[in-house]
C-alpha cells in the first residue's frame, strides 16, 4: 500500500477561555476533538458538516496555522507540527490553503499578477524573469486570459476571483490543497464551474485535496471519501457512493435528507433535527450528538461511542450502528 499523502491521528484543537484580571484560564473550546484522517494520492477528501463543527480548524491546525493541542499530523510521513519554522516554511510550498471568501482573500491595491507570483519569489522558487511566464500559465489554467496578469481585484467577477485564488496556490505547484468552503460564496452556476475546473486540476496535475464543505451535492461530485463531522468530533468517514447510497450515522442521515433531489416525483423523508448546535465549550455527556438525535438511547447519554471501523472502509461513531 502506497503511503499516505496526508495522516492525521487523534488530532485535537482546543482555544482557551480566559476571564478575570489577570486572564486566568477558566475552560476550553474544543474545535477538535480527537479527529483521525487519512488521504492517498490523488485522492479526494471531503469534510462536512454544519456551521460550527470545526472543520476550518481541522484544515488549518494541519497546516499549523493553528498550533494543535494533541495527535500527530503526518505530510508524506513527516511530521509537521515537529518541524522548525524554518523546516516548514520550506515544507509550506507543497501545501496550499485557498480560501472560503474570493473577495478578502485579495489585497485590493496588488495587481493579480503579483498576487499569484509573490510566494514564487518569497520561497525564492522563481527568478523575477520566471515568474511572470509562470504567473501566465497558471491563470490559463484556471480558465482565465494571460491579459488579466495586469489587472487588480475589483475588475473580476466572485468567480473569476476564485479562479485567482486557486491560481495563485497552484503556482507553488504543490502536492496537496485544502480547499475550505471555496465554492459556498458563489453562485450556483459558478460553483458548477469551479467544481469542473478541481476536477480538471486533480487529473492534469496529480493533485490531492482536502475538500471542505456544507453542502454535501457539492462534496458528491467531487470527493473520493467523505467524512462527517460534528461539534469538533467524527461521525463517520466513508466512501461517497456507501454514504450517499446507506448513511449509518442519524446525522449523517439528516444531513443527507436535506439534499434537494433533481427529480419532482421522487420525494425523500426529511429528517429535521431539533435545537441548536451545542457549546463546544462545555458539549454534552456521551454522544455530543445525543441531544438532537431522533432515535438516542440511555446509553448514548452516558457513553462515548468509540469511531470504530464497520467494513468496507468505513467507521462510525455511533451506539445503534
Amino acid at each position: 500500500m502506497t503511503e499516505a499523502m496526508l495522516e492525521v491521528k487523534n488530532l485535537k484543537k482546543y482555544f482557551p477561555i480566559t476571564a478575570g484580571l489577570f486572564n486566568r484560564t477558566i475552560g476550553h473550546v474544543k474545535a477538535v476533538d480527537d479527529i483521525s484522517i487519512s488521504i492517498q494520492p490523488g485522492e479526494t477528501f471531503g469534510l462536512v458538516g454544519e456551521s460550527g463543527s470545526g472543520k476550518s480548524t481541522v484544515g488549518r491546525t494541519i497546516l499549523r496555522l493553528h498550533d494543535k493541542t494533541d495527535g500527530e499530523v503526518r505530510f508524506k510521513g513527516i511530521d509537521l507540527h515537529g518541524l522548525t519554522n524554518a523546516e516548514m516554511r520550506k515544507l509550506r510550498p507543497q501545501m496550499q490553503l485557498i480560501f472560503q471568501d474570493p473577495y478578502s482573500s485579495l489585497n485590493p491595491r496588488v495587481r493579480v499578477g503579483d498576487a499569484i507570483g509573490e510566494a514564487l519569489l518569497d520561497h525564492g522558487l522563481a527568478t523575477k524573469e520566471e515568474i511572470r511566464d509562470i504567473v501566465m500559465e497558471v491563470l490559463e489554467s484556471c480558465g482565465l486570459s494571460s491579459y488579466h496578469i495586469n489587472r487588480f481585484p475589483h475588475e473580476f467577477s466572485g468567480g473569476q476571483r476564485q479562479r485567482i485564488g486557486i491560481a495563485r496556490a497552484l503556482a507553488l505547484n504543490p502536492d496537496l490543497i485544502i480547499a475550505d468552503e471555496p465554492v459556498s460564496a458563489l453562485d450556483v452556476s459558478i460553483q458548477a464551474q469551479i467544481i469542473n475546473l478541481f476536477q480538471k486540476l486533480r487529473e492534469t496535475r496529480g493533485l490531492t485535496y482536502l475538500f471542505i464543505s456544507h453542502d454535501l451535492s457539492v462534496v458528491e461530485h467531487l470527493c473520493n471519501r467523505i467524512g462527517v463531522m460534528y461539534l469538533g468530533s467524527m461521525m463517520e468517514t466513508a466512501p461517497r457512493d456507501d454514504l450517499f447510497r446507506e448513511p449509518l450515522h442519524p446525522y449523517t442521515k439528516a444531513l443527507l435528507s436535506a439534499v434537494p433531489i433533481p427529480i419532482p416525483k421522487l420525494k425523500r423523508e426529511r429528517i429535521v433535527l431539533k435545537g441548536d448546535i451545542p457549546n463546544p465549550a462545555n458539549p454534552p455527556s456521551g454522544c455530543k450528538f445525543h441531544t438532537r438525535c431522533p432515535f438516542a438511547i440511555d446509553q448514548c447519554k452516558q457513553e462515548v461511542p468509540e469511531f470504530r471501523h464497520v467494513g468496507h472502509d468505513r467507521y462510525v461513531a455511533c451506539h445503534l450502528v
